[in-house]
């Protein structure tokens, strides 16, 4: 059985650990790091406390998202990963649930992104910053699309604003659609479900994490 931090409201499988770095399966509405009010829980905050230790925060994960993030142990792995991720030699991967039906079996969205006033990211070809995400059909239930997901960069919402911006919102997404229909979702359907990496003096690390039953239980309910 994989191994987990338990507290009182969240069970967090702990995908892999050595001397510099720890991967664990982020739970979907548990904030990554410390939101404005520096009290609430976060993932950051349980891990420091059930450690008794400091871990360095290399990326994040929205807070609706549930799945892979990792923690650096020392100094030293967070600047290796840090600059493996600035260098995209990071192979990310998430699976997504999408309103309507993509019919191409994959294609890849290049629009430039960039922040608006509402939050909300948006294209801008001239203001925004390039973006590639690169996707692949794995189901189609009716009305829906089943993906898995490659981000080639690292820009906030990525995933969620390109979607929404070729009129496919994610699942859930009450940022990026129609409020009041995607509040009728349990959850935000977007799961980091791998990591692809290599640390200097090291062997290639995969890291993977299960779909959580909040996100089958959803697609399960889609079918007749």
């Amino acid at each position: 059985m994989t191994a987990a931090i338990i507290t009182e409201f969240h069970t967090i499988p702990i995908l892999f650990e050595n001397d510099d770095l720890i991967a664990v399966s982020k739970p979907e509405k548990l904030a990554s790091i410390p939101e404005r009010n520096r009290e609430k829980i976060c993932l950051l905050k349980i891990l420091n406390e059930n450690y008794q230790r400091k871990f360095f925060v290399v990326h994040r994960l929205d807070k609706q998202v549930s799945g892979i993030i990792l923690f650096a142990k020392n100094a030293e792995t967070h600047r290796c990963l840090n600059l493996l991720f600035e260098r995209r030699q990071i192979q990310k991967t998430y699976i997504a649930l999408v309103h309507g039906t993509i019919k191409e079996e994959g294609g890849s969205i290049d629009l430039a992104l960039r922040r608006f006033g509402s939050g909300r990211m948006g294209p801008d070809t001239d203001r925004g910053k390039p973006c590639r995400t690169e996707f692949s059909v794995r189901e189609r239930p009716p009305g829906y699309t089943l993906v898995h997901v490659n981000p080639l960069t690292g820009r906030k919402h990525q995933i969620r604003a390109h979607f929404f911006s070729i009129g496919h919102p994610i699942v859930g997404d009450t940022l990026y659609g129609d409020k009041s229909s995607q509040e009728t979702f349990l959850r935000l359907m977007l799961h980091a479900t791998s990591l692809r990496f290599k640390l200097p003096d090291s062997d290639e690390i995969t890291i993977e994490s299960s779909i959580p039953d909040s996100f089958t239980g959803v697609l399960r309910a889609l079918y007749p």
